[in-house]
C-alpha cells in the first residue's frame, strides 16, 4: 500500500523518525515529503502546513502524482464541549467549515461552501478499520464531527459563536475539512486523529505547543503500532 501520513508542524513529525530511517525526500507542490518503505509500504511524510490553503494545496499535490490508498492526518485541536478534555483523543467521522458563510447565497447551510456538501463524511472501512485497532488496544477515543477555520481559537466568545452553529461539535482547529474535501475529490479514505491540545479558550495560547509536542508523540506512536500489525 502506499500510505500518506500528513501533519501541519514540523514539532508533530519529528516523532516518526524514530520510527521510520533512511528515507529519500522528493517534493511534491510546495512541500517536502520523505519516503520510506516499512513491511512492504510506502510511506509518504510530510508537512501539510498551518491553515486551509497550504492544507489542500499540498496535499493534491501528493495525489495528483502519487496513487496513495491511506491518508492519515494528525494533529491537535481545542475542546469545544466541557467533555472533551486536554489529551483526550477524537477520531474524526465528519468535517465542516466554521468559517463558511453562504446561507444568503442560496439554499445553503451554515458551513457549506456552494458545489460542496455542507458535512464531509469519513466513513471508509479504512477508517473503522483504525478504530477497531484502537479499540483492541484499549486506547480511549471520541468520534464525532470536528469543524475547521483559519482563525486560532483562543477565547470563550469564539467558542460559543462557532458553537451556535455546530452544536455538536468535539472540537476546533484550521485543516482537517480541507483534508476531508481534497480526500474526497480524489476519492482516497481519510482517517483525521486530533488530540485535544487545549481548551479553546482565554488559555489556549499558552498550553498550545506543550501540548502539541506530547500528543504528536502519541499519535506518531498509535500509527506506526497499526501499520506494523497492518502485514
Amino acid at each position: 500500500m502506499k500510505i500518506a501520513i500528513i501533519v501541519p508542524m514540523e514539532i508533530e513529525a519529528e516523532y516518526y523518525h524514530k520510527y521510520f530511517h533512511s528515507g529519500s525526500k522528493e517534493m511534491f507542490g510546495s512541500t517536502l515529503f520523505e519516503h520510506f518503505c516499512v513491511n512492504h509500504n510506502d510511506i509518504y511524510i510530510g508537512l501539510s502546513g498551518i491553515g486551509k490553503v497550504q492544507a489542500a494545496m499540498n496535499l493534491a499535490s501528493l495525489l495528483s502524482k502519487v496513487d496513495i490508498d491511506l491518508i492519515f492526518m494528525t494533529g491537535s485541536a481545542g475542546s469545544l464541549q466541557a467533555k472533551v478534555h486536554k489529551e483526550d483523543l477524537i477520531l474524526a467521522n465528519a468535517f465542516a467549515y466554521h468559517d463558511a458563510h453562504n446561507t444568503l447565497a442560496g439554499d445553503y447551510v451554515e458551513g457549506q461552501i456552494p458545489g460542496e456538501p455542507a458535512v464531509f463524511k469519513l466513513d471508509s472501512p479504512a477508517r473503522k478499520r483504525f478504530a477497531t485497532f484502537l479499540e483492541q488496544q484499549n486506547v480511549k477515543f471520541q468520534e464525532g464531527l470536528i469543524v475547521t477555520g483559519d482563525s486560532f481559537i483562543g477565547s470563550e466568545a469564539q467558542k460559543e459563536a462557532i458553537k451556535a452553529n455546530f452544536a455538536t461539535a468535539l472540537g476546533v482547529e484550521m485543516e482537517g475539512a480541507a483534508f476531508a474535501q481534497v480526500a474526497a475529490h480524489f476519492n482516497k479514505p481519510l482517517v483525521a486523529m486530533r488530540a485535544i491540545s487545549d481548551n479553546g479558550d482565554n488559555d489556549a495560547n499558552e498550553d498550545f505547543d506543550h501540548f502539541a509536542q506530547k500528543v504528536g508523540a502519541r499519535a506518531a506512536k498509535l500509527i506506526c503500532a497499526y501499520l506494523e500489525e497492518m502485514n
